[in-house]
């Protein structure tokens, strides 16, 4: 069967990984920027802003367009910039998926509101959305609302009290309501908008036969990736939720509109990250092991990169599989690469053979999936230019197809160099996935 026609290729970006000019042209520091201080993404500048208590903070940011929230206007030149970005793209015929939330959060909102914890969020994210499908309207159709936006669920992993897990179901429904509202107003400004989810893939294996490892295993995708799927796609929590309230002892502030939003404001197609897979234990051995944000123990059927992220191109066909029977709406695989270091031949090429072998498996295994029936709209590779990295900081940690002549500590000379798999992905999409 193969990819049908119109499958959507491409490669993925975060501003707040690439831009830069935290400072510039009217941006104001959000909260993603706030680790590695001299590396290449503060270009070695410390990045200094003044809280309104008058202590000093040290963040970056991408480019907001609230940058003083709605009361303090739209940042006329952020809106004018992502114009040309999409003019660019439209110029040669590339059909752009965007997400209007990646951890890029203005400080002045966790100053004036508190962050996600304040329900005024939602009036904040709805009229920032709103803008977004206004001047983009005949450029942009396709929108993800909130990045992995079941992250917020990682505190689970970890050693936590009642007031956190309070604070961190409450946030991540108030991005619920938010999405659902954003949603709605999606098809009001344009009918042929399509509007999707986030996730981050939560790929686990129970690493023993032990029924109690496998029920520890389910139970951890449903609360750490049906929870938020579900009710973004069905538009209700799942029965489990009780089950995961009362392990945490919290109670959400839910409106009767809130449920109503929910119900009306589902999402159309599923998006999700993948880079590894990890097992899980209720028993004390095993070797513990670290990728992207998660933590685990290690497969001992599995290859790792330079990182300990093991490589399991099977896992992305179960998974597939998996999520779509429960949910039966097109996929989007939004995420999936691998970050190794690269060396710049003499010649000035990069042969990144690695990249192409874990790039070919995975794409292998996506196209079984298709083939045995999984509707999967699209696949974008991490990423099209080497960036910082989000778990390290690090953009000698590479995952992109072109070479970014740059270091840790933001010295260089920028120019870009396509590596081997550049090429190789080129032949991959120009054959619509035929040739690998």
């Amino acid at each position: 069967m193969g990819f049908k026609e119109g499958f959507l290729w491409g490669t993925s970006i975060s501003a707040a990984q690439a831009e830069g000019g935290w400072d510039e042209d009217g941006k104001a520091p959000t909260q993603v920027d706030f680790a590695n201080v001299g590396s290449a993404q503060s270009n070695g500048r410390q990045l200094i802003y003044k809280k309104n208590d008058g202590t000093k903070g040290q963040l970056s940011g991408a480019y907001a367009l609230f940058p003083q929230g709605i009361e303090g206007g739209i940042n006329q030149d952020g809106v004018e910039f992502y114009r040309q970005v999409f003019l660019e793209l439209k110029k040669y015929h590339i059909d752009p998926i965007i997400t209007l939330y990646k951890y890029d959060e203005p400080i002045y909102f966790e100053q004036t509101y508190g962050g996600w914890t304040n329900r005024k969020m939602i009036d904040e994210f709805v009229e920032f959305a709103r803008v977004c499908f206004t001047e983009y309207k005949d450029l942009v159709n396709k929108w993800m609302t909130f990045n992995e936006i079941n992250v917020l669920m990682l505190f689970k992993n970890l050693p936590h009290d009642k007031q956190t897990a309070q604070q961190r179901y409450q946030e991540l429904h108030h991005q619920l309501v938010a999405s659902a509202k954003t949603v709605q107003l999606a098809h009001e400004i344009n009918p042929q908008n399509k509007v999707g989810c986030m996730m981050a893939g939560i790929c686990t294996y129970p690493l023993t036969p032990d029924p109690m490892d496998v029920m520890d295993n389910y139970q951890y995708f449903q609360d750490m990736f049906c929870y938020v799927a579900d009710t973004m796609i069905k538009g209700y929590y799942p029965s489990f939720s009780k089950r995961m309230w009362d392990e945490d002892g919290i109670k959400l502030d839910i409106s009767k509109q809130d449920y109503t939003d929910l119900k009306n404001g589902t999402v159309e197609f599923l998006g999700f990250s993948y880079y590894m897979s990890q097992c899980r234990t209720t028993h004390t051995d095993g070797i513990t092991t670290k990728g992207n944000i998660f933590t685990g123990y290690e497969n001992p059927y599995l290859d790792k990169s330079e990182w300990g992220w093991q490589i399991d191109p099977m896992e992305l066909k179960y998974k597939m599989h998996f999520i779509y029977d429960r949910y039966n709406i097109p996929l989007l695989i939004i995420e999936n690469g691998l970050g190794a270091k690269d060396v710049v031949e003499k010649d000035g090429t990069i042969h990144d053979d690695y990249r192409i072998d874990y790039l070919r498996e995975h794409i292998s295994k996506m196209k079984e999936a298709v083939d045995e029936g999984v509707d999967l709209m699209g696949y974008t590779t991490w990423g099209g230019i080497d960036l910082v990295s989000a778990s390290t900081g690090q953009i000698e940690k590479r995952y992109g197809l072109i070479y970014v002549d740059v270091n840790d500590k933001g010295k260089g000379s920028y120019k870009r160099i396509r590596k081997d798999s550049f090429y190789r992905y080129k032949n991959v999409i120009e054959s619509n996935g035929e040739k690998l």
